[in-house]
């Protein structure tokens, strides 16, 4: 059948479909897979008209470059979402990583930009491994173990010279955390050995000697955990059972943490956590919607973060030592994710999607 179509029209598989031309006439008919009964010939224009909405590209804010006024970002050219670089506002991004896979997040060395973090699977398998993409070469090696294993979820330390993340490596199950210095992949070492598949470093102590983790259980519950870095050992801060924790970042002096948190409350609020005390003080109690996400500036003054207000998005700005919010005004309407500091605090990116 396919040989003689083939002699009378342009065969192309359309999404297990068939588009088949007479002359003027195009239909997409069903492929030797599908069997259907009672369904009418789809005009194959009604595809060629959907088709500039399922192909729109969109674009992701990744990293900033630590030094100069530019970032990374992710958006498709192709079948998935590759790594380009954008060197000024409205300028032409340059791609950078040309995989068959989708790169799941990217991350600039935090000191110079000499080279940047990466992380995807193979084949779609979900074994997430992480990479180092060298600029000056553009050569790529992969850091992780590259088995069977899910690697990712990866923190910088303050003294920008190592990371923490998380992976399935022992057994291929349990997330335990891990170190390494990007620079040299056999500086990997196993820093806490933990149960369960839910566990992932948010935060470095200003010192370096601690490392906040939460481990999720469900939606509904997580724990807030101190890694004492030196010792691999650990200390669970929250003593609540059905208590969810979203985010933590530690304070500019090491004394307290930054969360989000629906203790007592129905909304995720922001909250800062006194160590000392084991207080923990709502920042956000005035605003009832959730606090979906907060970045802290690397100076610790302010903070900005992220509601959701009927499923539409609204970012803040919160300064830490006069806890005054302040709207952010002029962002487009739609969902709002991220909220990022630059190195200076002077910026903060965004990624928007709207109905545009």
């Amino acid at each position: 059948m396919i040989q003689k179509l083939a002699f009378l029209g342009l065969l192309v598989t359309y999404f297990g479909f068939v588009s088949v031309s007479y002359g003027q006439i195009a239909s997409i008919r069903p492929a030797e897979n599908l069997i259907v009964d009672g369904i009418p010939e789809i005009p194959a224009a009604i595809a060629d008209d959907v088709r500039r909405y399922t192909e729109s590209r969109s674009a992701g804010f990744a990293s900033w470059h630590p030094q100069r006024r530019e970032m990374l970002i992710s958006t498709r050219f192709g079948n998935t979402a590759q790594i380009h670089e954008l060197k000024l506002p409205g300028g032409a991004r340059k791609q950078l990583t040309f995989f068959n896979e989708p790169i799941g997040g990217a991350d600039w060395e935090p000191k110079k930009g000499d080279y940047f973090l990466f992380s995807k699977d193979t084949g779609g398998n979900e074994f997430g491994q992480i990479y180092r993409f060298d600029i000056v070469s553009g050569n790529f090696t992969m850091l992780t173990d590259g088995g069977r294993s899910q690697n990712g979820g990866w923190e910088w330390n303050r003294a920008k010279n190592k990371i923490v993340y998380s992976s399935t490596r022992r057994n291929g199950a349990d997330r335990d955390l891990w170190t390494m210095n990007p620079n040299d992949k056999s500086s990997d070492r196993m820093l806490i050995e933990l149960t369960g598949g839910g566990w992932g470093a948010d935060d470095w102590s200003p010192d370096d000697s601690k490392i906040v983790a939460i481990e999720r259980i469900s939606v509904n519950k997580s724990n807030l955990w101190i890694i004492d870095v030196a010792k691999g050992t650990k200390i669970q801060l929250n003593k609540d059972t059905d208590v969810a924790y979203g985010g933590a970042k530690f304070s500019a002096d090491g004394r307290g943490l930054y969360v989000t948190t629906d203790n007592d409350a129905e909304f995720q609020q922001l909250a800062y956590w006194d160590l000392a005390s084991n207080k923990l003080d709502v920042l956000t109690g005035q605003i009832p919607w959730d606090v979906e996400a907060f970045d802290v500036s690397k100076d610790g003054q302010m903070i900005v973060f992220v509601t959701n207000e009927a499923g539409v998005s609204k970012a803040w700005l919160l300064e830490t030592e006069t806890k005054k919010i302040t709207p952010i005004a002029g962002l487009p309407s739609g969902i709002v994710s991220g909220g990022a500091w630059n190195e200076s605090g002077s910026e903060i990116a965004f990624s928007i999607s709207s109905a545009r």
